[in-house]
């Protein structure tokens, strides 16, 4: 008899406790993120300048102005290392100046439907609607990252032009496929696998 008090006080903090999770609401989820920076390293792949290999540059990006620009000015600064030239932080100690834009950083999506796809449907004169689910026997959809940039090449302490960097355009594409609206596959996974010893790197 004693314990039955006990009891139901147990059983009444239990009922109230309760616990919640917050989870965080990026702008752009881990794999549109993804998408975006392999089509910028995609995009200036191969990188060269109209000038001599070791020539001092500095990379202007007052005019970049796009989502994910840091990402992408990294990419160029590192495409320019790659090809032989020193990039350096000042005008003032460059042999050369990259004025770099963006004609696009960002994503494209299609998708095919055999069958009826997703649809909002208005249901009275106020134009309110009602959402139809998609009623499909196959699907596929893309998702692409696109990323454009071009620019032009100057001298630092005249402005005199050394030339220009033709648009360079890259694209990385994830294509998923879905059956009956239940058996999906295609997606891919971007997994941390090991690596041999140097495999990590790679020297200039």
């Amino acid at each position: 008899m004693k314990a039955r008090p006990l009891l139901s006080t147990a059983a009444l903090i239990a009922l109230t406790a309760c616990a919640s999770t917050t989870e965080t609401n990026p702008a752009r989820t881990a794999t549109e993120q993804l998408l975006i920076a392999r089509a910028a390293d995609r995009a200036v792949e191969g990188l060269t300048l109209p000038i001599p290999a070791g020539s001092r540059v500095f990379v202007d990006e007052l005019y970049f102005r796009v989502d994910n620009a840091p990402y992408a000015i990294s990419a160029i600064r590192g495409a320019l290392s790659e090809a032989g030239y020193a990039v350096v932080p000042t005008r003032a100690e460059a042999d050369a100046v990259l004025e770099v834009r963006a004609g696009a950083l960002s994503l494209e999506q299609m998708r095919r439907v055999v069958g009826l796809p997703d649809m909002r449907v208005p249901i009275n004169e106020t134009l309110n609607v009602v959402s139809i689910p998609e009623l499909s026997i196959y699907s596929r959809r893309d998702r692409i990252g696109v990323a454009e940039f071009s620019g032009f090449l100057y001298e630092p302490r005249t402005g005199a032009p050394l030339g220009a960097v033709l648009p360079m355009t890259g694209e990385f594409r994830i294509r998923s496929h879905k059956v009956l609206m239940i058996v999906s596959w295609g997606q891919q996974n971007v997994d941390p696998g090991e690596r041999n010893e140097g495999d990590s790197w790679k020297q200039f």
